[in-house]
């Protein structure tokens, strides 16, 4: 009898113990709530199709990233020798992002830009968010630095956001990244009442010329030439800019075509996938769910207000200088933010809707990648005097 008690007093130990270390006895409400964020993010992403390539991963991240747990069993992403903290170190040290950025450069057509430089601007312009959102954090008591990681959100670049807040902000990275990857998901959303706001009719069906043909030889000089310029000025941008002309020279080439597949295609998807997972497994309850992540979501939704306010309203005053017939269509002025593709499609739709005839895809498509390497710059101005 002793010994039945004895065995069964183990028993009832083991089970308490191994009750204690489930995911039911370490739930909080912060966990179920970051829980319902991802299934929310999974939703747009599949009922939505909202950015489905970034919101599945990310959104799935976050289920796996608040299954509450006991630590000390090197499960979570913040726990030294973890699976998910060796796939995270390549976000802490800004070792994806420079990747996606050689998949970026090899998939996109500068031709747009090329054949019409003054778009370049427009992409410059849209910046203007990244900025304005560094000057508010700064007023509402963020560190210099921490600013700095803040404002990138503004450029609607998610790889971008997550290079310069691993180095400038790594505790608010989980915030940032899902920040920007948000709003980028949510172009389609926000930026349309803010054209129609700030456009007339008549701008609204501004006829541009057709983009000229760009011969090979200006595509190949093209990433050369941006390497060069753009380095020189900003040495700390090298990781992005780097990679960004190198995937583009890649393609332009047109000799290196297997390696050009590779970084658009096996490369930029693999990358994609850690990056969306292990950020969104960065968001745990214990750790994301913050006032300053709250902070930051909404200068974010600001500063993305802001970047396409200031890629519009570029483009309004510039057209005060130009003759009839050489004028920009303003609806492409939210292009400037680096969402590629989705603010150039937007720009169409829009534009579409206002003259079935008028497709402004192609030249929306010019800030569009202006906007790219204009956040990259940003991000490299921003690290050189606050890194």
């Amino acid at each position: 009898m002793e010994q039945s008690g004895g065995f069964f007093s183990f028993l009832v130990e083991n089970l308490n113990q191994f009750l204690s270390f489930t995911g039911f006895a370490n739930f909080t409400i912060g966990h179920g709530v970051m829980i319902l964020v991802g299934l929310f993010f999974i939703y747009l992403a599949i009922s939505k199709e909202f950015e489905p390539m970034l919101l599945v991963p990310i959104g799935f991240g976050i289920i796996v990233g608040n299954i509450p747990f006991s630590p000390g069993y090197q499960i979570g992403v913040y726990e030294s020798g973890s699976v998910l903290n060796y796939l995270y170190f390549g976000v802490l040290n800004g070792i994806y992002p420079p990747l996606i950025f050689l998949g970026i450069g090899a998939m996109t057509d500068f031709s747009a830009l090329i054949s019409n430089p003054k778009l370049m601007l427009i992409g410059a312009a849209a910046q203007l968010g990244i900025f304005g959102a560094y000057i508010l954090a700064l007023v509402l008591g963020f560190s210099p630095q921490e600013a700095g990681a803040i404002g990138i959100i503004g450029g609607a670049d998610g790889p971008t956001a997550i290079f310069l807040s691993s180095k400038l902000a790594p505790e608010l990275l989980g915030a940032i990244a899902i920040s920007a990857y948000s709003y980028m998901a949510l172009v389609p959303v926000i930026q349309p009442p803010i054209m129609r706001l700030l456009t007339t009719r008549k701008e609204r069906v501004i006829r541009m010329k057709p983009p000229r043909q760009v011969t090979k030889l200006e595509k190949i000089l093209f990433p050369i030439v941006g390497i060069l310029l753009t380095a020189f000025i900003v040495p700390s941008g090298l990781p992005l800019l780097g990679m960004l002309f190198f995937g583009n020279l890649l393609k332009e080439s047109t000799v290196t075509k297997r390696l050009a597949e590779t970084a658009r295609g096996p490369l930029i998807d693999i990358v994609t996938i850690l990056i969306g997972l292990t950020v969104g497994a960065s968001t745990q309850a214990t750790t994301f769910l913050t006032a300053k992540s709250l902070e930051i979501f909404i200068i974010g939704a600001i500063s993305f207000i802001v970047a396409t306010f200031g890629g519009v309203m570029f483009v309004k005053i510039i057209n005060l200088f130009l003759k009839e017939g050489q004028k920009i269509n303003p609806l492409i002025g939210n292009a400037g933010v680096s969402a590629v593709p989705d603010s150039a499609r937007v720009s169409q739709v829009i534009g579409l809707e206002y003259d079935k005839t008028n497709h402004l895809l192609m030249h929306a498509m010019g800030p569009n990648v202006a906007g790219v390497i204009g956040s990259a710059v940003a991000a490299g101005i921003l690290l050189s005097f606050l890194a």
